[in-house]
């Protein structure tokens, strides 16, 4: 039978697929539900540094008698320690249940957060740690270089005060994506994922509203993951990758695994489709291995990348009007 065990991290994970952070992943019980279905390892839902704050300025401005900066002072660190409390608790009740990577995620604006929480969180047992960074750069005369420079910054004073494996999760939006994925690679973060799926706005024409667009992934989403493992994968050899993004069935994992990906990761299709979707896209790439002959991921994991391909410039956008000029 085909062995599906992989290294993630330096973490041994029972096979490569991960239930990436979201509500499906906020308590253990749910994750219970999550590893009977076969899942290789978890993502917490992030520990946002911005919603506790949220959760502070709005018991502050309801409450009466905090005129007093003493009494705000405290509502601060209890709230904060509370919010804190809580996601640790997840943490070391499904450690205590589940034989499982179980990998936290935190979310932060502030330096010492990040640095503080990424502590707390080691000391309580989480295997990993997933940073969830984003930072939208809309200064028209900022240096693209001082933006990507945050991201760098964030890993290394991360990873020098925990000894637990570090990993940043990315969105699209910079200019050299290669480039920022190896300075990161060299700065203490021990794998990337890509890609984060961020809060995207809309607008309801009719309420001259702003609002949110469509939350969850498509199939058709994973394209764009798709190009980047591959190329990301091949260019820098020193740190994993786990492709998030519109990884909703089996063959999506085979896909991801022949770029080059180390895991993936799937959230939308267990939201739509229940936990069930685990254990039927491990069936499909079990088959897929046996019908190939391939007796473990290490057979062919990489053999669709950049460089492994015929023509590597299929990756490349620059491929968009060849492909487009077949249609009349």
């Amino acid at each position: 039978m085909a062995n599906l065990e992989t290294k993630y991290l330096g973490l041994t994970l029972k096979n490569p697929i991960i239930v990436s952070s979201s509500g499906l992943t906020n308590s253990a019980e749910k994750i219970g539900k999550l590893v009977e279905a076969g899942a290789g390892a978890v993502v917490l839902k992030s520990l946002f540094e911005e919603q506790i704050n949220h959760e502070i300025n709005n018991i502050i401005y309801k409450g009466e008698g905090f005129d007093y900066p003493e009494a705000a002072d405290y509502v601060k660190g209890y709230t904060r320690d509370n919010s804190v409390g809580d996601y640790l608790n997840v943490i070391k009740e499904t450690k205590e249940k589940y034989d499982i990577p179980v990998i936290a995620s935190i979310n932060c604006f502030s330096s010492d957060e990040w640095v503080d929480f990424a502590q707390q969180i080691q000391e309580v047992g989480a295997d990993a740690l997933e940073l969830n960074v984003f930072v939208l750069n809309t200064d028209k005369n900022s240096n693209p270089e001082e933006y990507e420079q945050l991201y760098v910054d964030i890993v290394s004073n991360v990873s020098k005060v925990v000894s637990i494996p570090v990993s940043v999760k990315l969105g699209l939006y910079f200019s050299n994506l290669v480039n920022v994925v190896n300075r990161i690679s060299v700065s203490g973060a021990k794998g990337v994922v890509l890609f984060n799926r961020f809060y995207e706005p809309d607008i309801d024409i009719n309420k001259m509203t702003l609002t949110s667009a469509e939350v969850l992934s498509t199939p058709a989403d994973m394209r764009r993951t798709l190009r980047w493992v591959a190329i990301a994968s091949d260019k820098v050899h020193n740190i994993d990758i786990s492709a998030s993004t519109g990884v909703h069935d089996g063959a999506s994992v085979v896909k991801q695994l022949l770029a080059g990906a180390t895991t993936v990761q799937t959230c939308s299709a267990i939201y739509k489709n229940g936990p069930k979707v685990i254990t039927e896209m491990l069936e499909v790439l079990t088959k897929w291995m046996e019908d190939k002959g391939y007796n473990s991921l290490s057979d062919f994991r990489g053999l669709m990348s950049y460089s492994k391909i015929e023509n590597p410039a299929m990756y490349e956008r620059a491929q968009f009007m060849k492909y487009f000029s077949s249609y009349e």
